[in-house]
């Protein structure tokens, strides 16, 4: 456990992979056995973040670019890096991030022309040169992962409507894409992990929390060993 202190762990993988229920299960763990330990979401954690994040993923935003969408996840992420992420890691504690880069270089690659070159360029000045230790990309067919989006973003009463009923839940402006666009994310993360054997590690998600919460494990003891 003592390897973990002060790395950068990151969790990834299309829409109801289960991965944040894992970054919450390894911190646990971590914790249960006396580490330091502090777990981001990527966009957001940040108040500028967490902002950007209701930006990006607001259905009512259709018309944004690929390109403007991308550029606002790396400015979310280049604020979590200054104000979170970079001082937790010299602070001896072991980072977890629900998402990062690897997702840009799922959702955003080829759109508006994208290309990873561009990505990685942008990526690099945003978090400083200072990329995951590990990916853990938890990995399961479309038609599985797909049943456990839930509607989840929050839509604002209009300014003109005040009443004490709750709003309305909708899956958010990603969630609400077409499968063939899942489908090439879910491709596009299989991809990076083949070219990055070094720091990508894929995760089967379709077992039991648990299970996959034991494969986590045994894939950083290895690592990290």
């Amino acid at each position: 456990m003592k390897n973990l202190a002060g790395k950068f762990i990151v969790f990834d993988g299309p829409e109801g992979c289960g991965k944040t229920t894992q970054t919450h299960l390894l911190k646990h763990r971590l914790e249960q056995g006396g580490m330091k330990v502090e777990l981001f979401r990527d966009p957001g954690s940040t108040r500028i973040g967490e902002r950007i994040r209701h930006i990006l993923l607001n259905p009512e935003h259709q018309e944004m670019s690929m390109r403007c969408e991308m550029l606002l996840y790396m400015a979310a992420r280049a604020q979590m890096m200054r104000e979170l992420i970079i001082p937790a890691i010299k602070d001896g504690a072991a980072v977890i991030c629900d998402r990062f880069v690897s997702s840009t270089l799922a959702y955003q690659l080829g759109g508006d022309g994208l290309i990873g070159e561009e990505i990685g360029s942008v990526a690099e000045i945003a978090i400083g040169g200072r990329w995951p230790d590990l990916t853990i990309v938890l990995d399961m067919p479309l038609e599985r992962s797909s049943k456990r989006v839930m509607p989840k973003f929050m839509l604002p009463f209009p300014d003109d409507v005040k009443t004490e009923l709750a709003r309305e839940m909708t899956k958010d402006r990603i969630e609400q894409r077409p499968e063939s666009y899942h489908e090439q994310v879910r491709r596009n993360y299989l991809q990076q992990a083949k070219e990055k054997p070094d720091s990508y590690r894929v995760v089967n998600g379709e077992h039991s929390a648990e299970e996959v919460a034991q494969e986590v494990w045994t894939v950083l003891e290895k690592h990290f060993s």
